[in-house]
């Protein structure tokens, strides 16, 4: 059995996979079984375009909220939260901020 190697990691938006699939999509002419259904459910669970994404996540990076990550601000887009509970879900594996920077965070998703 073949031994992989995991060189790096970045956490992707829903709409930098979708993009990406695309991309493989236009390059190899069909998806394989996995990525036809990646791409399916994306389809449904993408709420923003690419250029959105992108500017939503500079903007929670520019509040600058301590021990806030770049995989909880990827989960932040992929669900944007309506109200402070469902953000506290969101971030509830990690103890991450505190209710100013939650209520920051928010009306910034808000705007999307």
């Amino acid at each position: 059995m073949a031994r992989y190697e995991i060189i790096s990691e970045t956490p992707v938006t829903f709409v930098e996979l979708k993009d990406e699939l695309s991309k493989i999509e236009k390059r190899d002419k069909e998806l394989s079984f996995r990525g036809n259904k990646t791409k399916e459910y994306l389809n449904i669970a993408t709420q923003l375009k690419l250029k959105d994404a992108k500017e939503l996540k500079k903007k929670i990076e520019d509040l600058n909220v301590l021990r806030l990550k770049e995989k909880q601000i990827v989960k932040i887009i992929n669900v944007l939260p309506k109200d402070t509970d469902s953000l506290k879900v969101v971030l509830s594996s990690d103890s991450v901020t505190s209710k100013e920077d939650l209520k920051k965070i928010l009306d910034i998703v808000s705007e999307y």
